[in-house]
C-alpha cells in the first residue's frame, strides 16, 4: 500500500472509529433504551431532545474558534487525540444507566460529553479531506469514507443485538444470555453498548494516527498566539460571509437540513419504541436495514458526486428525506398512511422499515455530499475554519430540531405531531440550495 493510500484509509477509520456513537448511542440501542428507562415514549423523546440540544449549543459556540485555531497554529492531530478522549468518556459512562437506580443528569451529561468530542474531532478529520485527492477524487474519497463508516456501524449493531442487547424475555436476537455472564435483569447486556462504543473507538482508531500525517504549512503560529486571534479573526470572517454569497447560502443550507436529519436519526429509535411499541431488539434490527442502505447509497453517492457534483446529489437526498418524514408522521400502530389497520397487523412495521431503508440511502449520500461541497466553497487556507463554520452552521440551529421535537411532543402528548417540526426545516435547506454555486465563488460574486 503507498503512502498516498495508507493516508486514505487510515483517514477512512476515522469514520469506522466513530459511527457507533450515531449508529449505536444517538439511534438504535441506547434512544430506545431511554424509553425503557423513563416508561414513556414522550417522556424519553422530551428528555432526549434538551439533552441532545444542549449539547448542540456547546458546539457551536465552540466549534468555529476550534477552527480558526486549527488553521493558524496547525497540529489538528494533538485536537483529535483530545477531544476522542471526551468521546471515550462519555460514552463508557454510559454503562451507569442502571433501570430504577440511575441519575438523569449523569446520563445525559455523559452523551453529551462524548457527543460534543465526536462533533469536535470530526471538525478536524474533515479538514484533512483536501488534502487526500483532486478536486474530482474527494467526492469518491469522501463517499467511500462515509460508506465505510456505515459498514463499522453495521458490525458493531450486529455485535450488540446477537451476543449483548436482551429483549423483555432477557435474550439477544440469537435467543441466548447476553455474553461475559451479564445480568439481563439488570440490563447490562443493553447498558455495555457504552463500554462497547468507547472500545470500538480507541481501537479502531490507532490506524487512523499511525497512517494519517497532517501536511506541515508555512505561516503557522503558536496555540497560544492562535488563541489570541481566534475571536477577532473569527469575527473578521463572519463580517465578510455575507460577500461570499454561494458560501453563505450553503452554510445556510446545510444549517437545516442537517439539523433535519440529525433529529431523524435521534429520534428515529425513540419513536419507533413509543409509537410502534418496538423493543431495543426490534429497533436493532430495523438500524441494520438502515445501515446497509447507507453504506450503499454513501458509496454510489460518492460516484455521483464525482461525475456530476456534490449539488445535485445533495438536493435529491433531501428531497427524498422530506417525503420520508411526511410519511414517519403518517405511521402509527392503528394507521398507515391514513388507512386503518388493525392492532395485529404487520403493516406498521413493514411501512417504518421501508422508510427506514429510505432514511438511511438518502442520509448515506446526503452526509458524503455535504462535506465535498463544504470544501469547493471553502479557501484551502481557511478550510479548518471553514469545517468550524460548518460545524457552527450544522449546530447554531442544533437545539431547533430537537428542541422543537421536544416542546411540540410535551405540548400535544403525540410523538408523531413532535416529528412534523422536521419537515419544514427540510424544506427550507431546499430552497436555500438554490442561492449555492456547485464550484463556489469569490468573495464578490
Amino acid at each position: 500500500m503507498t503512502s498516498a493510500s495508507k493516508r486514505i484509509w487510515g483517514w477512512f477509520f476515522f469514520d469506522w472509529a466513530s459511527q457507533p456513537y450515531n449508529t449505536l448511542l444517538i439511534t438504535f440501542i441506547f434512544a430506545p433504551y431511554m424509553n425503557d428507562l423513563l416508561g414513556s415514549g414522550s417522556a424519553a423523546q422530551t428528555v432526549w431532545g434538551y439533552g441532545i440540544g444542549a449539547a448542540g449549543l456547546c458546539i457551536a459556540l465552540l466549534a468555529p474558534l476550534l477552527g480558526v485555531v486549527a488553521d493558524k497554529a496547525g497540529g489538528r492531530m494533538r485536537f483529535i487525540a483530545l477531544f476522542s478522549g471526551l468521546y471515550v468518556a462519555g460514552a463508557w459512562g454510559l454503562w451507569y444507566a442502571v433501570p430504577g437506580d440511575f441519575s438523569l443528569i449523569w446520563v445525559m451529561g455523559c452523551f453529551a460529553l462524548g457527543l460534543i468530542g465526536m462533533e469536535f474531532a470530526t471538525i478536524f478529520t474533515n479538514a484533512m479531506l483536501p488534502d487526500l485527492g483532486t478536486k474530482e477524487q474527494i467526492g469518491r474519497i469522501s463517499g467511500s469514507g462515509w460508506a465505510f463508516g456505515y459498514w463499522g456501524g453495521l458490525v458493531s449493531l450486529v455485535l450488540m443485538l446477537f451476543f449483548l442487547a436482551e429483549n423483555a424475555q432477557g435474550v439477544t436476537l440469537l435467543g441466548t444470555a447476553p455474553l461475559f455472564g451479564l445480568d439481563a435483569a439488570a440490563r447490562e447486556g443493553t447498558r455495555s453498548v457504552g463500554p462497547l462504543t468507547a472500545i470500538w473507538f480507541a481501537v479502531f482508531m490507532i490506524p487512523f494516527f499511525l497512517w494519517v500525517r497532517e501536511p506541515r504549512r508555512a505561516g503557522q503560529i503558536s496555540i497560544r498566539a492562535a488563541l489570541r486571534r481566534a475571536l477577532p479573526d473569527l469575527r473578521q470572517s463572519l463580517r465578510g460571509l455575507p460577500q461570499n454569497r454561494s458560501l453563505f447560502a450553503y452554510l445556510g443550507s446545510s444549517m437545516f437540513y442537517r439539523d433535519a436529519l440529525n433529529g431523524m436519526y435521534a429520534f428515529g429509535g425513540i419513536y419507533a419504541a413509543g409509537v410502534l411499541g418496538w423493543s431495543v431488539i426490534d429497533v436493532g434490527v430495523f438500524g441494520i436495514l438502515a445501515v446497509i442502505s447507507g453504506a450503499i447509497f454513501a458509496w454510489l453517492g460518492g460516484l455521483a458526486d464525482s461525475r456530476f457534483g456534490p449539488k445535485p446529489v445533495i438536493a435529491l437526498s433531501v428531497l427524498v428525506l422530506a417525503g420520508v418524514a411526511i410519511g414517519v408522521v403518517m405511521v402509527s400502530r392503528t394507521s398507515v398512511f391514513g388507512v386503518a389497520v388493525g392492532p395485529d397487523s404487520a403493516l406498521p412495521d413493514i411501512a417504518f422499515y421501508i422508510l427506514g431503508a429510505l432514511i438511511g440511502a438518502a442520509g448515506g449520500s446526503l452526509q458524503g455530499a455535504s462535506r465535498t461541497m463544504l470544501v469547493r466553497q471553502s479557501d484551502p487556507a481557511q478550510i479548518t475554519e471553514n469545517f468550524g463554520l460548518y460545524a457552527l452552521a450544522g449546530k447554531a440551529t442544533a437545539f431547533i430540531a430537537p428542541l422543537s421535537i421536544g416542546v411540540v411532543t410535551q405540548v400535544t402528548g403525540s410523538q408523531q405531531m413532535g416529528i412534523i417540526p422536521l419537515i419544514a426545516l427540510f424544506l427550507i435547506g431546499l430552497i436555500l440550495l438554490l442561492w449555492v454555486k456547485p464550484d463556489g465563488a469569490g468573495p464578490t460574486a
